[in-house]
């Protein structure tokens, strides 16, 4: 039997309905494969009944650990807090509303076993995603993959074993607006992809509207490509060009006589080169504003209670 220790997190929000199934097919699924294991929720601020539901897991199962965030951080967060939290010698990330199939645990520690350090599941299916979802997927994928410094696998998902070296690695990255697929693939390491089909929601409801899947295209942006800084370079080049063109024909026009007073044209000049300016001005000021955050160092997350033996790595968040 393997005597190395694998570290479960799952982020969850509102998902009372969830977890005890979860933790079923968890316990199912890792008691096949030998290891021992711990499972680590990090309730991400719930409002609901997770928290009652969780603490009947501990109780019933020492496995289990438990870390209550004091308000909604997002996602991201609450992944860092169950990293910060792993004591295993790989950690394993999954979502707690059973679209990322416990099954397929066993053989993502059979591609660690063979060496390699970061295991990312691909969906190749997902069936309750319609069109709208996986046409502006792609689209996102595209654009990242066009103007970001990393390039990051379509249909990725925050679904992956990493080696306890990879998690070491993304605890030292404490940036504020973090974008985990982005982190993986910028950091290296030996990587493998397996394809997986996401199962339905097993209950409860999505907790990702278009607003925030937007937001989080957005840090995905800000976060690995510098490419809308330089439009503005760009775009400014443009405009130069153009207003040289547009004041050569206003000499022309006034040698040839065939200019008339108006306004129109000198106001659709006046509105382009003005949207031009508050789009760039608006760029700018997000990568600033991000700039901002980092600067005041406020933690990621902050640590409500904790149920189990939880012992926070070296770094702080």
């Amino acid at each position: 039997m393997p005597s190395k220790k694998i570290s479960i997190i799952i982020p969850v929000f509102n998902e009372q309905d969830n977890v005890e199934e979860l933790h079923r097919r968890l316990v199912q699924s890792m008691n096949q494969s030998g290891y021992e294991y711990e499972i680590i929720f990090a309730d991400d601020g719930s409002t609901d009944q997770t928290y009652e539901h969780l603490e009947k897991l501990h109780a019933a199962d020492g496995r289990v650990k438990f870390l209550s965030l004091s308000r909604n951080f997002g996602h991201q967060a609450a992944i860092l807090a169950g990293l910060d939290a792993a004591t295993g010698q790989a950690v394993i990330m999954m979502d707690g509303d059973l679209q990322h199939p416990p099954e397929q645990l066993p053989d993502m520690l059979r591609k660690w076993e063979q060496g390699y350090e970061i295991v990312s599941m691909v969906r190749e299916k997902t069936p309750d995603a319609g069109f709208f979802k996986n046409f502006t997927a792609s689209v996102f994928y595209f654009i990242i993959n066009l103007i970001g410094n990393v390039k990051i696998e379509k249909n990725a998902a925050d679904f992956r074993l990493i080696d306890i070296k990879v998690a070491q690695t993304l605890r030292d990255m404490r940036e504020r607006s973090r974008f985990l697929r982005g982190l993986i693939g910028w950091v290296g390491f030996k990587k493998v992809s397996l394809p997986y089909t996401a199962g339905e929601r097993f209950g409860g409801q999505r907790k990702y509207s278009f607003r925030k899947m937007l937001l989080f295209a957005l840090d995905a942006v800000v976060s690995f490509s510098a490419f809308p800084l330089r439009l503005s370079a760009f775009l400014g080049f443009f405009a130069i060009i153009l207003g040289l063109i547009y004041f050569i024909y206003i000499i022309y026009i006034k040698i040839a006589g065939l200019a008339v007073p108006g306004w129109a044209s000198i106001l659709g000049v006046v509105i382009f080169f003005g949207g031009v300016q508050l789009l760039m001005l608006g760029i700018i000021g997000e990568y600033i504003s991000r700039i901002y955050e980092e600067t005041k160092q406020r933690p990621v997350y902050i640590v409500r209670s904790t149920l189990g033996s939880y012992e926070q790595q070296e770094n702080k968040p």
